[in-house]
């Protein structure tokens, strides 16, 4: 009989290792002004989304950052004093977001494992975040049940994959990749994990699945979520007049939104979950 809690099964089968160039580019990106700025700018969103404030220090979240890798979003919502649980399927990661956690003299739960097999309660978190996630996890449904389920009701997901509508990524190093045909797709994917393994920055898991908002709003919408986009996300105020004019017409017209997505790189969703 196991005594593994309720939801832990074995991830035995997962390769918690990682190759060098993989783990030392992500360990330095990490850290990159780019990485830093985005993560605040998710973190302050979705607290505006949450009716807080990263001013607010009043109100302590159970924070889930699932595929956290070097720790940066964990350590900037821990530093404002929630707490934050981090988990990664790559070992070498975890072990550099323990040892800055440490150093930054922050307590953050930093756990090797699978995001199909979170460790954590039913309905104990109030928000999740799946930063690039998606994309690397085959069984990408089971992936999204699981944050589904540790969510509080009235509680956030956060997710950011890929785009299958715009031709730029980042995930392979190819041309246009996004539009690929999927049996060309899997020789890329199989080449990637055997003998050129540059093409994907050495990954061990590679993008294997590519999405759209649409289609993950249909899948989150039935699941009591109500989706909001990047476009709804975006600030009017101190935008200019021509800003305020292209962004209203976007979100009003669905041809024109459709564009805007074809346009910019990846699939970005904040998702309330009903109370």
């Amino acid at each position: 009989m196991s005594t593994e809690p309720p939801h832990i099964a074995s991830t035995s089968h997962w390769n918690h290792s990682s190759d060098p160039n993989f783990s030392n580019y992500y360990e330095q990106q990490s850290v990159s002004d780019e990485t830093v700025q985005r993560f605040s700018l998710v973190r302050d969103k979705a607290l505006q989304l949450l009716g807080a404030n990263a001013a607010d220090v009043t109100r302590v979240l159970e924070v889930v950052d699932v595929g956290c890798g070097a720790g940066t979003q964990s350590r900037l919502w821990a530093e404002m004093g929630h707490r934050v649980h981090g988990l990664d399927v790559n070992a070498p990661l975890i072990n550099v977001a323990r040892r800055r956690a440490a150093e930054s003299g922050l307590e953050i739960a930093f756990d090797v494992g699978s995001a199909t097999e979170l460790p954590y309660a039913d309905s104990s978190m109030d928000v999740a975040l799946l930063p690039e996630l998606l994309e690397h996890v085959a069984n990408w449904q089971g992936c999204l049940d699981e944050a589904i389920r540790v969510l509080k009701p009235g509680g956030l997901l956060y997710l950011s994959t890929t785009s299958w509508l715009c031709p730029k990524q980042q995930e392979f190093n190819l041309p246009l990749y996004s539009w690929y045909p999927a049996f060309l797709k899997r020789r890329y994917e199989r080449l990637a994990v055997t003998t050129r393994p540059e093409i994907a920055n050495h990954c061990k898991y590679p993008a294997v699945n590519w999405f759209s908002f649409y289609a993950l709003e249909r899948y989150l919408g039935p699941r009591g979520f109500a989706c909001l986009d990047r476009f709804d996300m975006v600030e009017l105020r101190d935008r200019s007049a021509l800003a305020k004019t292209v962004l209203t017409l976007v979100r009003g017209l669905a041809p024109l939104r459709l564009l805007g997505h074809v346009l910019t790189p990846g699939s970005t969703i904040f998702a309330l979950k009903a109370p």
